[in-house]
């Protein structure tokens, strides 16, 4: 979705919040609101016709666009959330994603752990949360264990790299 404001990701969410902040002055849009089968399929009329046909449309309140645009989101989503991990698997991934990153970084999985905050380790630091975080479902105080901070600390630093992500 942000490729239509900016091919550029920075840009586009920067040109993107700024389109939101000036669509507020419009108020409640009729086109944007109700159910999302309804408003997919133009009205309560071509449901009832569907219906009437003996055909089910795939559709989600949270999500504007046709039957099929709305079964393939759905199958996206299914698919990020199966890579959420059961807790074996995830103490597996936490190990690689950390030794990964401290090797390409050159900071010791050691000097990551004690919690320490010079700049590059909680660099560092950062760049481990928001990976396991975000790309893997991994509980930021599950991440703080093994990273030797807090919880709050995790959620700080993932914040201030989704921040400058936004610059």
């Amino acid at each position: 979705m942000l490729k239509q404001f900016h091919q550029n990701e920075r840009e586009a969410i920067r040109v993107y919040r700024r389109f939101m902040e000036e669509g507020k002055d419009q108020g409640r849009r009729p086109e944007l609101v109700g159910g999302g089968l309804v408003r997919s399929m133009g009205g309560w009329s071509q449901v009832l016709s569907l219906r009437s046909r003996g055909e089910i449309g795939e559709h989600d309140s949270r999500i504007l666009g046709g039957g099929d645009f709305v079964a393939e989101i759905l199958k996206e989503a299914d698919q990020k959330v199966t890579r959420y991990l059961p807790i074996k698997k995830r103490e597996v991934l936490i190990k690689e994603v950390i030794e990964k990153i401290c090797q390409e970084e050159g900071v010791g999985e050691k000097e990551l752990g004690l919690g320490g905050q010079a700049r590059r380790v909680s660099s560092v630091r950062a760049k481990v949360a928001w990976q396991l975080s975000r790309e893997y479902g991994i509980p930021m105080a599950e991440i703080a264990r093994h990273v030797g901070v807090c919880t709050s600390a995790i959620a700080n630093a993932i914040r201030k790299i989704e921040m400058e992500n936004m610059k």
